[in-house]
């Protein structure tokens, strides 16, 4: 287990379900939550390969902070498969001022436990992480 500058915890299954999506591509994405009880982020919820971006949107809820990876599979202008492994922070702003703050203040730490993010993404609603603006950041 690592600690984040906040004295926050990094669950080893977080970075062992990072590298399964990353290396066997096991998901599509996978969504992690701070449990503040235990002071520990920890996997959410994990995307199987064919769930789609609408499935990994739907899973983030409207009032709560989390993190989340996605593989994102596109075709470039000069028609090539691709693939860009995006990390978002979600933050709504309807969200608890002491819940954004101990995610903003832990994401860096986290973030460098995930080696191989591509693309990074902050959102505070759902239109700033839509499918157009994740698809400009691919390319």
């Amino acid at each position: 287990m690592s600690n984040s500058a906040s004295g926050m915890a990094v669950c080893d299954e977080c970075k062992l379900k990072f590298q399964e999506l990353k290396a066997k591509r096991s998901f599509r994405f996978i969504v992690f939550k701070i449990n503040e009880k235990v002071q520990q982020v920890v996997v959410d919820r994990v995307g199987q390969p064919n769930e789609s971006y609408d499935d990994f949107t739907a899973c983030l809820p409207a009032d709560e902070c989390r993190y989340a990876v996605f593989d994102f599979d596109f075709v470039t202008d000069e028609n090539c498969q691709k693939s860009k492994i995006f990390f978002i922070s979600w933050a709504p702003d309807i969200a608890r001022v002491r819940s954004k703050m101990l995610y903003a203040s832990s994401k860096d730490r986290f973030k460098r436990e995930l080696e191989g993010i591509q693309v990074e993404l902050q959102a505070t609603d759902p239109s700033e992480m839509s499918m157009d603006i994740v698809k400009a950041r691919a390319l």
